[in-house]
């Protein structure tokens, strides 16, 4: 309201009338939207006792505002994501917030609840309620929005209205070059020593043999249809997935990898698509999350982990990758999804694996991230680590990779050499019919 303010604590933004819609939610699963909507500030009467009957009608009239209907008698586990946003927006307003402030909400709904929400937020435009929207979906930034500020490396590097500018321009101020620009050259090098070589694989007793090579220093890519089994195949080489056959050899020796703590014993990490569920304890701190899995380097006297070389060596890793947090303390839940896709990247050099296999390692991050993790992955290889690349990103896939493993239907099809690696080879291959938008 043109007056310059101070926010000590959350409390005192909701006080001044901002409200907040997280991305990971803050809703109680066991109460019900009602509950939900006037937990910590209940309408009681005069003996404490709580006015249910009120809170209902309020509630209601919340969610006519909003132009939905919402089950209030079920408890909020029970109703789709969309519908716990909606209970998290009327929260907000039910505080009569002037300010909404929403983090990428449309990252987990479909295309027709995400035009929804966007419904939602015309409506209480309409009605006088500021909203901010964070998302890295540039497509519904210029659907929904009249003004767009530009942050990178927390920094405003500037402001555009939608009405004047376009994608192109928006991406340009995002990573600080234009988009072709956003992959690290290639280097022309010798190919290096295979250091792991995958002969029949098979992953059903129906299924096909598959064979491939990884060599120090590339990025071997892992291209086809969702459901082509990419990402299948790669957890059956590591014993992630069981297989009915497989011959491993590693650096030119026979291994046995039957399960994921053999492949990381063997040098072998995986980032894994789920980042926040299958890669990372999201509760723990940067600096546990990356010494999980090699404590024994941190056993001091009495067998008691040396906090200060942990400290230390997670300093220096944060600093080799860039990541980006106030302290080595900070929780992971509160990063960017660029800087989580970080933290198990440096819990992998940390354990000295050389062969990194990055599943969809750029789904769910912004633009500037995206090629803050090309530009990793590249200065990775150019250390002399193997990398396999699954991606469903076309450009990525063409961009990034030195050679190509099409899949069609659980088989690799073919394997791509650099001078062959373009949209049309890869879609060729990879369905033999389809527009290469399908790859998504």
């Amino acid at each position: 309201d043109g007056a310059e303010q101070h926010f000590a604590t959350y409390n005192e933004a909701i006080a001044a009338g901002i409200g907040i819609v997280f991305q990971e939610f803050s809703l109680i699963p066991y109460l019900n939207a009602v509950e939900n909507i006037f937990l910590g500030h209940e309408i009681v009467n005069g003996f404490g006792l709580l006015r249910k009957g009120e809170m209902r009608e309020k509630a209601i009239a919340l969610f006519d505002r909003l132009g939905v209907k919402i089950n209030l008698d079920c408890s909020v586990q029970h109703l789709s994501v969309a519908e716990q946003q909606f209970v998290e927006i009327a929260k907000a307003l039910a505080l009569e917030a002037r300010l909404l402030i929403l983090d990428e909400p449309t990252a987990t709904l479909t295309p027709s609840e995400a035009e929804l929400l966007f419904d939602i937020m015309r409506e209480l435009k309409s009605q006088g309620v500021a909203v901010i929207f964070i998302s890295h979906h540039l497509e519904e930034i210029f659907q929904v929005c009249d003004r767009i500020s530009v942050l990178r490396d927390g920094a405003n590097v500037g402001a555009l209205t939608v009405a004047n500018s376009d994608i192109d321009t928006l991406v340009e101020m995002m990573v600080g070059r234009r988009l072709e620009a956003s992959f690290p050259p290639k280097q022309s090098r010798a190919q290096g020593e295979v250091v792991l070589q995958v002969r029949d694989i098979q992953l059903t007793r129906n299924g096909p043999h598959n064979s491939f090579n990884l060599h120090k220093g590339e990025i071997l890519g892992f291209a086809g249809l969702v459901g082509s089994g990419r990402t299948e195949l790669a957890l059956g080489v590591i014993g992630a997935l069981p297989v009915v056959s497989k011959d491993v050899l590693l650096r030119g020796q026979p291994a046995h990898l039957n399960d994921p703590a053999q492949a990381l014993a063997s040098g072998i990490g995986l980032l894994p698509e789920s980042r926040k569920s299958e890669g990372l304890i999201v509760d723990f701190s940067i600096r546990e999350n990356i010494s999980l899995n090699n404590l024994g380097k941190y056993e001091g006297a009495a067998h008691l982990l040396d906090r200060h070389k942990e400290d230390t060596t997670t300093a220096q890793l944060m600093k080799q990758l860039s990541i980006k947090a106030p302290s080595c303390e900070s929780r992971v839940i509160n990063l960017s999804g660029g800087n989580q896709q970080k933290v198990v990247i440096a819990r992998w050099i940390n354990h000295h694996c050389d062969i990194l296999i990055f599943d969809e390692p750029t789904r769910g991050i912004d633009v500037g991230a995206k090629a803050e993790i090309y530009t990793l992955m590249r200065t990775l290889t150019e250390q002399g680590f193997a990398i396999i690349m699954i991606s469903s990103e076309l450009p990525e896939i063409i961009g990034m990779c030195d050679r190509v493993a099409v899949f069609n239907k659980g088989a690799i099809v073919n394997v791509l050499e650099a001078s062959a690696i373009n949209p049309q080879e890869v879609m060729r291959h990879a369905t033999g019919s389809l527009n290469s938008e399908h790859l998504h």
